[in-house]
């Protein structure tokens, strides 16, 4: 059997076998912390093979039969395997091959699961061409990813990738830390209830409260560079994380910029919790092995023109 082939059949294999877990139900007691706050540390994982939209074969369906998600996940594995891309089928985590509790979209409000319409064209897209750019003259050409300075898919919000979906949650007396594996970005949430600083940033100023068992935070003042589907200036993140069961944290999102959508739209996420450690993500600021390559491969079509 070929290398890719194994790798197919291992990744049908445990995606049939997650697929058949049931859905988690709602602690009844959640742990505490020493000082009383409900306990959310640990690691957990955000990766799922489900879908932001509902796709329209799917409309009006919120979740599958077993029977369908099972063939989607096979049909969704075998197609990566057959890909050509620098992400083989090797790259994709695990998590990744599993429909969530079968559910078709990860968008939950609108009812549709899909975006709501754009209210006017985005605003605020992040500076550097990268990719999609017209010129690769200077490093500050490169998008923030390309240079590893930071990556849209840990957010804030945070949205499943292909690899690194892992989330540390830290806490201590009046304060929250979100740790992302992908790029290695903590973020520090205050809980004390002090006001938003005014200064714009790239991942926003987060504020924190406990709405009974679960931890709410809210973030304002982006700057902009690391926007959200097109978002700007003036998106409104409000992230809600729920301990469900003593291995599953439910991370529900909602998005707002009046200046983006015709309305705020709502994304839930099922992590599963992680019995091992996290390490580093060794995708250092500069990424020089790669800008290099990059700026030396256009000075090198520059020449040959």
């Amino acid at each position: 059997m070929s290398t890719i082939r194994l790798v197919r059949a291992l990744f049908v294999t445990a995606a049939v076998a997650a697929s058949a877990i049931a859905p988690p139900t709602h602690a009844q007691t959640p742990p505490r912390t020493s000082w009383g706050d409900p306990d959310l540390q640990g690691v957990w994982n955000y990766g799922t093979m489900t879908p932001l939209e509902r796709p329209t074969q799917w409309a009006g369906r919120e979740v599958l039969s077993e029977d369908e998600a099972v063939a989607y996940e096979q049909q969704t594995i075998e197609r990566r395997a057959d890909a050509l891309s620098t992400a083989g089928p090797d790259w994709w985590e695990l998590e990744n091959n599993v429909l969530r509790n079968r559910r078709t979209s990860l968008i939950v409000d609108p009812p549709d699961g899909r975006i709501p319409p754009l209210a006017t064209p985005p605003q605020g897209r992040g500076r550097g061409g990268g990719r999609g750019g017209p010129r690769y003259d200077n490093p500050e050409d490169l998008s923030l990813q390309d240079r590893c300075i930071a990556w849209p898919a840990t957010g804030p919000p945070m949205m499943p990738t292909v690899y690194n979906n892992n989330v540390l949650i830290v806490q201590a007396r009046g304060y929250v830390v979100l740790v992302t594996e992908m790029i290695h970005n903590a973020r520090i949430v205050p809980m004390d209830g002090r006001p938003h600083d005014p200064g714009p940033s790239m991942y926003g100023d987060p504020r924190g409260h406990w709405e009974a068992d679960t931890l709410v935070v809210e973030s304002v003042g982006f700057d902009g560079r690391l926007p959200f589907r097109g978002s700007g200036r003036s998106l409104h993140l409000t992230e809600r994380f729920t301990r469900t069961s003593d291995g599953t944290l439910e991370y529900r999102f909602t998005v707002e910029d009046a200046t983006v959508w015709s309305r705020p739209w709502t994304v839930r996420i099922d992590m599963g919790r992680s019995a091992g450690l996290m390490y580093e993500f060794a995708c250092h600021e500069g990424n020089d092995r790669s800008v290099s390559g990059i700026l030396g491969g256009a000075r090198y079509e520059e020449r040959n023109r």
